[in-house]
């Protein structure tokens, strides 16, 4: 890759992004969630067939969603260029934007071909993530007291001062009672699990670690996050009906093994932008006014260790400026 595609390409990313969430903010709180996915994947898919490279969809919609673009396999940019894995997510949160809710975000994550680690149909895994100051402390295989404590001991803080981010849902209520019996403090939320994880790497989110059972594609995105800002997740796939073990049997995937942020999304270059869809602690959501649509974004590079926030003004009448 090029210096000046290096320069470039995050920007080209993050155009991807902001095109998705516009689109996918026309449906904020109409109780459409399909509606939502479907913007989110157009307007993505719009921009990213412009950019000088010559990628393949590794994390895609088609096998959780069975949406009808970008699905895993799926070849896209102009086909010119360095040759890229991609993993999106045209909008991580789609259920929170059809209700209104809080904090949902359009994402994409791109790194050096085979590089990016696919899932497949195992479409959740049991997660663990930390910001810069606790990463090469966790034990995915460890008590869950163990890791509150060498998070707190890493970042200075009593446990009863942590806090962790934890998806609401009946498979991690074992994570939750444990939480509470250690006497940390829990964030529970609905959906967004990528933003929490990068929460964690952010002092100001006041999230010190992410734990519990949620989408694989979505730890696959988190672990190009903490590649570029210095965070850890480790990881271990999930099956929780006897189809998706059967699954993992014939396609050879290891339910036992723990993968490590490098293991996700390898050595070498990457990339993440994002662009806020509703306002949440990471990104202020799209705000529209008079044929104008205001978005609020992030890049990082891996390389670099640059993290750039954008706010970009776009000109709805104006089919260039969108």
């Amino acid at each position: 890759m090029t210096p000046a595609l290096g320069r470039s390409f995050a920007l080209d990313l993050a155009k991807v992004t902001e095109r998705a969430a516009v689109a996918a903010a026309h449906w904020q709180g109409r109780a459409d969630k399909e509606a939502v996915d479907q913007a989110a994947v157009d307007g993505m898919r719009e921009h990213l067939n412009t950019i000088p490279f010559d990628g393949v969809v590794v994390i895609g919609e088609g096998e959780k969603d069975h949406a009808p673009m970008l699905h895993n396999g799926e070849r896209v940019g102009n086909g010119q260029g360095p040759r890229m894995d991609i993993a999106v997510d045209p909008v991580d949160g789609t259920s929170l934007t059809a209700r209104g809710g809080p904090g949902a975000l359009s994402v994409i994550a791109v790194a050096g071909r085979g590089t990016m680690f696919s899932p497949g149909g195992l479409v959740y895994m049991d997660k663990l993530a930390v910001g810069p100051e606790a990463a090469g402390v966790i034990d995915l295989e460890a008590p869950v007291s163990y890791n509150l404590e060498q998070v707190a001991s890493a970042k200075g803080l009593d446990l009863d001062q942590l806090t962790v981010i934890v998806l609401d849902r009946p498979r991690n209520r074992d994570y939750i009672r444990e939480i509470r019996r250690a006497g940390a403090r829990i964030r529970m939320i609905g959906d967004g699990d990528v933003s929490a994880a990068i929460a964690t790497a952010r002092p100001e989110t006041g999230i010190d670690l992410l734990m519990g059972i949620g989408g694989s594609p979505e730890a696959v995105i988190a672990a190009a996050a903490m590649r570029c800002m210095g965070g850890e997740i480790q990881t271990r796939l999930w099956a929780g009906t006897d189809q998706q073990r059967q699954y993992a049997i014939r396609h050879e995937q290891d339910l036992n093994q723990v993968m490590t942020t490098c293991d996700l999304v390898g050595g070498g270059e990457a990339y993440l932008a994002a662009t806020g869809v509703t306002t949440g602690e990471f990104l202020r959501g799209v705000e529209f006014g008079h044929d104008q649509a205001i978005t609020h974004s992030v890049t990082m590079r891996a390389s670099t260790g640059t993290i750039r926030y954008i706010v970009t003004y776009h000109n709805l009448a104006r089919s260039e400026g969108r």
